[in-house]
């Protein structure tokens, strides 16, 4: 996919919720004024599916979220929490 992305705001975010990450998508589309039609268009997703996504709905697909993240120039990385075992 060859788009011309906005890069998003360097800050690392802790994500627990579906809310988290569907605000997070939600900024970032605006601050790249970016409507959700446009984006979906760009992604090959529904508008529907967007909607839910910003909206923190837990039943979305993670490839069509990663989809979304890697449109938007955002990375996702994991990284197990110290628990003392």
């Amino acid at each position: 996919m060859s788009t011309s992305r906005i890069p998003a705001i360097a800050t690392p975010l802790t994500v627990t919720r579906p809310e988290d990450l569907g605000q997070l998508i939600r900024q970032t589309r605006k601050r790249q004024a970016l409507t959700l039609e446009t984006l979906a268009g760009l992604c090959g997703v529904s508008i529907r599916f967007l909607s839910e996504l910003e909206n923190g709905r837990a039943s979305c697909g993670l490839g069509r979220v990663l989809l979304v993240l890697e449109t938007l120039g955002i990375e996702l990385s994991a990284q197990p929490t110290d628990i003392d075992t």
